[in-house]
């Protein structure tokens, strides 16, 4: 029988590499009764067959912060432990084929120059020098990143079970996890079965590295880990005479990727249609097992890259290799404590990039269950972001066949998913879709982004610059500033708070007042000890002791889990309602005409000011009315029971035709709410943003009492700030903002943009970002006198800058 203990703080399962180096962090900080179970052999899974590429830069700084670490981590683990991890900082090299995806890889540069990742533009002769071997007379340009490299995986993965091991971990393979043991919402322990043996570990914790099985294990505790195996296919060519040290090389407009090594080649692809594989389970004995060869599928790789490199087609192929990957429904993998029960750690699902990212993952996470709050913001990882219908297996695996091609298909601005659509939708689906709603997708919702007109197609045809749907928007940003439009925003996340002691709770977690009259609508934070944003929301106080709770639908899961984990003793009840209630925004400063012509109420000023909400007649029934704006213009959001929202929609419809109401959709409602400086949570405003740097201080009232948070506004307050969020608008009405573009101050980079839309009422690309104070506690006015710029894929843009909104700086349009 294995010599396991019968108890321990944690239990890590699995050990590929995202369990080995989970094990060595939290090792490192100091933690002991580590214990590590491997149903096989370490890196059995997947690490074993990975390519090993280390590269730096990814989507965001944060990302790009843990790969950046990672690639110091695989430096130093050889001298620390006496295992080699074969890691070699030979640099990459990314070639563009069009001008599309020259475009892409100039805006990543200047990307990476603002998160201090050396990067150098390249010509086709450049390429050439650099990759004499490289066929480059239809090639557009490219660019260079000398501190990336490649790496060993498994060497990697077993130097970090060294170094945990060194630090007093325990490691054992060959020791199944067969349940994660539960009580009362809390993880308890795990039962683990070997060598015809089973026993228990009682644990509080447990962090599930399971990859690929990870999703059926989580599934036995009703924890939601959406990810499916998708067959990854490389070649290795036998050895290649002569053949010099050489970059990693990616043509991704050829779906290519190409890996020196030891005077051979490995050649891998991302082809457009994936193959998922494992729907029926992983069969017991699958260990460092390889999947049937499909040279057919593989053939289309290799025809081209044998065109590009044409060294290839003299070359034999010594291996041609096929094996599970894991992939998530949108290429981002998970991380942090599952929402469902208390102590279940998640580390998977890292779509093929597992070797650069689990370094940092692992790093991160420790951290993460040492202070109980993550080191920064990961919310781009963070398994709250999962939605519980993605659990269904044909979900994931009609999304898997895209996703796996998405690694290398041009990263377009407003790019959407194409598989397994349409899971949710309003109730005015079907009459937006009759007038010409084209649908993007968020957290499973299908959501009108804009308007169709006449006979024109109803699809994205994507590029970086102005997209078919441009003026549509403009027309429907237009309607909204100049008359009225009609939004469908039944996504909104809708969480209702009740009891007696339901107030004192809010207020608690709240930042502003929630103790208001009934009927009133408080615009707040939910804050962290940091002062760092957790939540953006509106709160209406129904009753005495019923609040309602609105938030974005894809944070619907992360608030609901933050308020639950801070609800204690309280006797109060949270519940989900989002599906309830539709959600009708009627905007402009022709909604309040509008509004009268459906209903009886009176919707002026004095009798219905601004954030207020009330019940009203509308048509033949009944809807709660808030007079609130995230358009920046005079309007109300209809909160209308799901049965009722098709006829309240044709009351409205009908009744404005003759006022010139227009059906809008998100894309225009986003370029109004950067031209008023709105913030966007996850972009604007995370969990590492001060509430007072993101220049929110207006909805925290420290006057009220203690609240979450307190503490560190009022240091911050003391000490100045060090930071401020600046509205941009660029002089040259041409470049458009998506967001990550460098800020410049006096000609120095300072920062990136945060988002970015076009403000068609500004007349130019609008951006918002943080910029650094030269000193803490600088003044706007200090910080305003410099000279702005903004660089847009190498060329720099000159841009205007303020820390008020630029349009209607007063919010007399909202409030009139």
């Amino acid at each position: 029988m294995p010599d396991l203990p019968s108890s321990a703080r944690v239990v890590i399962i699995g050990g590929g590499i995202s369990g080995c180096s989970v094990a060595y962090h939290l090792a490192e900080l100091g933690w002991t009764d580590i214990v590590l179970l491997e149903r096989r052999q370490l890196t059995c899974g997947t690490t074993w067959h990975a390519a090993g590429l280390i590269g730096q830069l990814r989507a965001s700084q944060n990302m790009t912060r843990l790969a950046k670490y990672s690639a110091d981590l695989y430096r130093r683990l050889e001298a620390e432990t006496g295992l080699a991890t074969g890691f070699s900082q030979r640099g990459s090299m990314t070639v563009a084929l069009t001008a599309a995806r020259q475009e892409e890889l100039l805006r990543q540069a200047s990307m990476a120059r603002a998160f201090g990742v050396e990067v150098n533009p390249l010509s086709p002769a450049e390429i050439r020098a650099l990759y004499p071997h490289l066929e480059t007379s239809d090639v557009v340009g490219g660019v260079h990143l000398p501190g990336d490299g490649q790496a060993d995986p498994a060497n990697i993965a077993l130097a970090l079970a060294r170094g945990a091991r060194m630090r007093g971990a325990r490691i054992h393979e060959g020791v199944k996890v067969t349940r994660v043991t539960t009580d009362r919402g809390q993880v308890t322990g795990v039962e683990w079965e070997a060598e015809g043996q089973r026993s228990r570990i009682a644990a509080t914790m447990v962090v599930n590295c399971g990859g690929m099985w990870g999703r059926d294990l989580a599934a036995r505790n009703g924890v939601t880990l959406p990810l499916h195996a998708c067959e990854h296919f490389y070649i290795v060519t036998e050895g290649i005479p002569g053949l010099a040290q050489l970059p990693v090389l990616r043509v991704p407009d050829e779906c290519a990727y190409y890996k020196e090594d030891a005077g051979k080649i490995l050649l891998g692809a991302f082809e457009p249609v994936a193959k998922p594989w494992g729907m029926e389970g992983i069969r017991e004995d699958f260990c460092f097992d390889q999947l049937p060869e499909d040279f057919d599928h593989f053939e289309p790789i290799l025809e081209k890259a044998v065109a590009r490199m044409p060294m290839l087609a003299e070359a034999g192929i010594h291996t041609f290799f096929n094996g599970p990957e894991s992939f998530t429904p949108d290429d981002r993998y998970y991380l942090g404590e599952a929402h469902e029960l208390r102590g279940y750690w998640v580390a998977a699902g890292y779509n093929s990039i597992g070797i650069v990212s689990s370094g940092g993952a692992g790093m991160a996470l420790a951290q993460w269950m040492d202070r109980g709050e993550p080191p920064f913001d990961l919310w781009e990882v963070d398994i709250r972001r999962a939605q519980p219908f993605q659990r269904n297996r044909r979900y994931l695996r009609e999304r898997v066949t895209e996703t796996l091609g998405l690694l290398y298909a041009d990263h377009f601005p407003y790019r959407q998913m194409a598989t397994a659509r349409g899971v949710r939708r309003s109730p005015l689906h079907g009459h937006l879709k009759a007038r010409g709603a084209v649908f993007g997708e968020v957290a499973g919702w299908e959501r009108a982004n804009w308007f169709a007109t006449g006979g024109q197609e109803r699809a994205y045809r994507h590029s970086w610059g102005r997209q078919n749907w441009f003026d549509n928007s403009r027309a429907e940003h237009m309607a909204l500033r100049e008359g009225v439009g009609l939004l469908d925003m039944a996504s909104f996340g809708k969480i209702r708070v009740e009891g007696r002691d339901a107030c004192a709770f809010l207020d608690r977690l709240c930042a502003n007042r929630i103790d208001v009259e009934p009927g009133r609508i408080v615009y707040t934070q939910m804050l962290n000890a940091r002062g760092g944003i957790e939540s953006d929301l509106t709160v209406t106080r129904l009753t005495e002791t019923a609040f309602l709770l609105v938030v974005p639908g894809a944070t619907l899961q992360r608030d609901l889990a933050w308020l639950r984990r801070h609800l204690g003793e309280a006797q109060a009840v949270i519940l989900d309602t989002s599906a309830a209630e539709a959600v009708i925004p009627v905007m402009g400063p022709r909604s309040r005409d509008l509004l009268q012509r459906v209903s009886p109420d009176d919707f002026s000023n004095a009798a219905f000011p601004f954030g207020t909400a009330r019940e009203i007649e509308i048509g033949l029934g009944l809807a709660r009315a808030h007079r609130i704006s995230y358009v920046g213009e005079l309007g109300w959001e209809l909160y209308v029971s799901a049965e009722q929202a098709a006829h309240v929609f044709e009351e409205l419809e009908a009744a404005g035709a003759d006022l010139g109401l227009k059906l809008c959709g998100l894309h225009a409602m986003d370029s109004c709410r950067i031209e008023k400086a709105y913030r966007h949570f996850g972009h604007d405003i995370t969990d590492e943003d001060h509430v007072l740097e993101a220049g929110l201080g207006f909805a925290v009232k420290t006057d009220k009492g203690s609240f979450l948070g307190r503490e560190a506004v009022l240091r911050k307050r003391e000490e100045g700030l060090g930071r401020r969020v600046m509205q941009f608008r660029l002089t040259d009405p041409e470049p458009l903002l998506f967001h990550n573009e460098p800020i410049l101050r006096d000609g120095r980079i300072v920062g990136q943009t945060s988002s970015g839309a076009y403000g068609h009422t500004l007349g130019g690309a609008i951006g918002l970002g943080y910029v650094p104070c030269l000193r803490k506690g600088e003044s706007a006015e200090e910080m305003l006198a410099s000279r702005y710029a903004v660089e847009v894929a190498g060329r720099t843009v000159e841009a205007e800058a303020s820390i008020a909104p630029m349009y209607d700086p007063r919010s007399t349009r909202i409030t009139s």
